[in-house]
């Protein structure tokens, strides 16, 4: 068993190389030292291994340097340090031992680890500090290096701490040790427990100022905080100032409905939603709350290092009795929230790439680089509602005045939830939602060849009439005339997958110029995939 890497053609080839190890003395010496050069050696123990009130394993023997990971898994466990003589107790010496939270969690594995390197070859005495079910006392105690014999084997540990008064953990965690979600370092948890289930819909209204982050387990589980650096110019244009409002408002809803969905789903095993879909699609929610959470930071951070108003969370003001119906109702808003963040989004950055002299220049990879995170948490809602998982090879632009009325019409209880405005001296465009009462199918295909729509008794027409606009994949917009009859509208036979339908008294104009012509909308809905699993 041998390898080797860019060995030459010729001469001191891999197959003489492995002859000359068949010819070698046996058995094999490994090199001096006692840890692998170039690399790492860790060991993986598992904290309530199997579901069972134990770590896995529970008695070894390692290399001094060695890194120990702990894996949480369920239900709510910790890992403390103790010495041999008070097993279920905080070891008692100066700097103290290593501690890491209780983690209350479903998932296994949860994502969660902790990770201490041994720095000498000295007994390790560690145990869970959950008193329920007391599981110290119960056997879950661990030892590192212990002796195998004498009067301080693991056996022997084990035996005085199931005599051990009530277990203990100290009040800041973790200690001497480095605490990973999904890989992201959490420096402090603010108390004893990492409660990476529990996403308080409160946070939603929560915009930290400068210096103030959401709680650490946020960036956790989103795979990663606020950027160091978002390289802000000199100044900011009063037009980017409005675009990332206008931003913040989409967001400020698309975390609002994120987190009373998850609370539905999760909320510790109460939720009306509890089941609905396995624990670990639940828990990729959560992670697309926290992402949401970090996008936003995008915009309250960067207003308020230039001094802006940020845009006030609605908090109770969205109304969104309808959309927490059901499961399903709840994932159609979602993805519509998504889709108005991402075309919004797109608008910005035609936007923002010719504006101020090259100033807010800055804008762009802040605003971009958020966009592809957006993009595949709704290809994970397509692929959940059985649809492909991209419909299409570019995404939807939006206008950012539609995609704020489009929120305001459907879940703003009032006006002090209304959009933010473009300028001073003007307000934001507010249009009537688009209702869609009907929708013709082709009965082969299933693909919607054309819809009804309730045209609002005040619209009016210019130029002979009312029109759909349909927003497509970027670069895709296109008109079809509303019928006076009927009040119907073809589709457009190019389009395929989620599409936006805007009700206009004109058309042939401009993506930028939609809001002055818009009479109701948008609505988006689903119009068919490009091509079925049939075909291949």
């Amino acid at each position: 068993m041998v390898h080797s890497i860019n060995a030459p053609d010729t001469g001191n080839t891999f197959d003489a190389y492995k002859a000359k190890a068949q010819k070698a003395s046996t058995p094999s010496t490994p090199p001096a030292g006692t840890l692998p050069v170039g690399g790492l050696r860790k060991l993986h123990i598992d904290v309530g291994f199997n579901g069972q009130l134990m770590f896995n394993p529970n008695n070894v023997t390692e290399l001094v340097g060695t890194v120990v990971e702990f894996s949480y898994n369920p239900a709510n466990h910790s890992i403390v340090q103790s010495s041999f003589d008070k097993p279920c107790q905080p070891i008692d010496r100066p700097g103290g031992g290593f501690v890491a939270p209780f983690v209350p969690t479903k998932q296994t594995p949860s994502g969660v680890t902790f990770e201490v390197t041994l720095t000498n070859s000295d007994p390790v005495w560690f145990y869970c500090a959950q008193t329920a079910k007391t599981h110290c006392q119960a056997g879950m105690v661990g030892s590192i290096n212990a002796a195998s014999t004498g009067d301080k084997t693991f056996q022997a540990f084990k035996d005085l701490a199931s005599k051990a008064p009530p277990s203990t953990i100290g009040p800041d965690t973790p200690l001497v040790g480095a605490l990973k979600v999904n890989g992201t370092f959490i420096p402090s948890v603010g108390g004893d427990v990492l409660d990476t289930t529990a996403l308080d819909p409160a946070l939603g209204g929560m915009i930290p100022p400068p210096g103030m982050n959401y709680p650490p387990y946020v960036g956790g589980l989103a795979g990663g905080d606020k950027p160091g650096s978002y390289t802000w110019g000199a100044n900011i244009s009063d037009s980017a100032v409005a675009v990332l409002q206008s931003l913040q408002y989409i967001d400020n809803f698309v975390v609002a409905l994120l987190l009373e969905g998850y609370a539905n789903l999760n909320n510790q095993g109460q939720g009306q939603w509890t089941g609905a879909y396995p624990d670990s699609i639940s828990q990729t929610f959560a992670s697309l709350v926290a992402q949401s959470l970090v996008h936003r930071r995008t915009y309250t951070d960067s207003l308020q290092h230039f001094n802006k108003a940020v845009v006030q969370p609605c908090g109770g003001k969205f109304d969104f009795a309808t959309a927490l119906t059901d499961v399903d109702v709840w994932l159609q808003a979602v993805l519509a929230g998504l889709q108005l963040s991402i075309g919004a989004t797109l608008d910005a950055l035609t936007q923002l790439s010719a504006g101020n002299g090259g100033d807010d220049a800055w804008t762009i990879p802040a605003l971009a680089a958020g966009v592809g995170s957006q993009a595949r948490m709704a290809a994970l809602v397509n692929l959940m509602q059985n649809h492909v998982a991209a419909a299409a090879p570019r995404e939807i632009l939006i206008p950012s005045a539609l995609a704020t009325s489009y929120i305001a019409a459907h879940y703003a209880k009032d006006a002090s939830c209304a959009p933010p405005s473009p300028s001073p001296d003007s307000k934001a465009s507010a249009f009537p939602a688009l209702a869609i009462t009907a929708k013709t199918t082709n009965p082969s295909s299933g693909r919607v060849q054309s819809i009804t729509i309730e045209v609002p008794k005040d619209a009016a027409t210019k130029d002979g009439g009312l029109f759909i606009a349909w927003l497509g994949p970027w670069g895709g917009l296109s008109f079809t005339s509303v019928d006076a009859a009927s009040s119907t509208a073809d589709v457009p036979s190019a389009l395929s997958g989620h599409v936006w339908a805007v009700l206009t008294n004109k058309d042939g104009v401009k993506a930028q110029d939609l809001d002055g012509v818009t009479v109701a909308g948008p609505e988006m809905f689903w119009v068919s995939q490009q091509w079925s699993v049939s075909d291949f």
